[in-house]
């Protein structure tokens, strides 16, 4: 039991870092663009290039843990992440005019090569190394715990790096991942391998992700959607929020900060709470998921009508709440209805989109803002809806796989107490 506890503490530890690792730079992202002499668009690039090559690595991440273990890819990732930190630190140190930005960039990339086979792994992970189906729900809750608190240290954390130094965060981020680098060396035990993971080849493997999507993508699908529509609402609110608290109230650095961590703040207790109770029942996944999308676009709603600070704060706290309600369901019915062979490529799937969700939302909401604020917050409380619907209609539990399983259990079992000495004949090939 120590030993599970010491390599969930080890693993909760890289959505944590990963998180602070590229969230804490978007409060000193004016610092950044003002000590460079770059544009608004060349710095949001800084954050924008991160995302995109972790969207693209995230799946090849996945087949890659699949193949050969989740930790012999978690470690490399970590050590590739602290690398490209190190390079933004050199370039910030040592170079002068336009060829610091682009070597900086260059870091960038290498940081979302990183972050694509750190934190998605670790998602499947947690389904890998714990048996019982309560603690992997419970499991998966800390974990987005861990996800979202980074998102509150992050604008906090960051505004206070920026008074010592515009690179202080690329400084801190290889410390970070050394710290989550040796956590995970001592403290997580690889999970005994399968035969056929060693067996099969790239085209099996491709055939039986092919065959998962036809048999259960409609659910999958809509997971996907779900999850992208979480990070997509949040990451564009708080964009929102930032700019707002700047150009109408004139509140800046750790200021600033603190008011942006107060619906993250929600989002990680609401995280905390729901992984602990929804336990192994997915129906009660479902329906607590339903109620979370409904929340959110409730809120989205009513916050469309004013943009007063305590109005709007107050109710994007209980967008938070719906957002850390909806993600740790999501992610424990994907975890738990995939075999384990291919546990990491579909889960990476799943984080791909929400890294698509977290990529866009900024940028979208920047156009949308042209519109006024009822026409962001409308949007916003449309895709709540569309949430919603996805989870009432596609999400349903007798589908994930649990009476395959329960049929193949019950056949075992038959098989046991009849002592057959002939071979049963598989009733589907996987």
């Amino acid at each position: 039991m120590k030993s599970q506890k010491g390599a969930l503490i080890a693993l909760a530890s890289i959505p944590l870092i990963m998180t602070l690792g590229n969230s804490m730079l978007i409060p000193i992202l004016p610092q950044i663009a003002k000590q460079l002499n770059i544009s608004a668009f060349q710095v949001s690039m800084i954050i924008t290039v991160y995302g995109l090559i972790a969207i693209v690595m995230i799946p090849i991440a996945g087949y890659l843990s699949d193949r050969f273990g989740r930790k012999k890819v978690i470690l490399p990732c970590l050590i590739i992440t602290a690398a490209g930190g190190a390079v933004c630190v050199a370039a910030a140190w040592f170079m002068k005019g336009a060829i610091t930005y682009y070597v900086i960039l260059a870091g960038r990339f290498l940081q979302g090569v990183g972050a694509a086979g750190a934190f998605p792994i670790v998602i499947p992970f947690i389904g890998d190394l714990f048996k019982d189906e309560k603690e992997v729900s419970k499991g998966l809750g800390v974990i987005e715990t861990a996800n979202t608190f980074g998102k509150v240290l992050s604008p906090i954390l960051g505004a206070y790096l920026g008074l010592l130094s515009w690179f202080a965060p690329f400084v801190a981020i290889p410390i970070l991942c050394l710290i989550s680098f040796l956590l995970v060396v001592f403290m997580v035990k690889k999970p005994k391998t399968t035969a056929k993971r060693d067996e099969r080849n790239l085209k099996e493997f491709m055939q039986e992700i092919k065959a998962i999507l036809k048999e259960k993508g409609r659910w999958l699908y809509a997971i996907f959607a779900i999850g992208g529509i979480c990070m997509f609402v949040t990451f564009g609110v708080l964009f929102y929020l930032s700019e707002v608290l700047e150009s109408k109230y004139n509140l800046f650095g750790a200021t600033k900060g603190y008011v942006l961590a107060i619906p993250l703040a929600a989002l990680c207790l609401a995280s905390f709470i729901t992984g602990k109770i929804i336990g192994e029942n997915k129906v009660r996944m479902k329906w607590l998921g339903f109620g979370g999308m409904v929340l959110i676009g409730a809120s989205m709603l009513v916050t469309g009508f004013s943009n007063e600070i305590y109005f709007m704060v107050g109710f994007l706290i209980l967008s938070g709440i719906g957002v850390g309600v909806v993600l740790p369901c999501m992610d424990a019915l994907i975890t738990r209805s995939i075999e384990k062979d291919n546990r990491g490529t579909i889960t990476s799937l799943y984080s791909s989109m929400r890294f698509i969700g977290v990529t866009l939302g900024p940028p979208a909401v920047s156009l949308l803002m042209g519109g006024g604020h009822w026409a962001l917050f409308g949007t916003m409380a449309g895709l709540g809806v569309i949430g919603g619907l996805l989870t009432l209609f596609a999400v349903k539990p007798g589908d994930t796989g649990e009476t395959e399983k329960q049929e193949r259990n019950e056949n075992g079992n038959k098989t046991k107490k009849l002592k057959l000495t002939k071979p049963i004949i598989p009733q589907r090939v996987r």
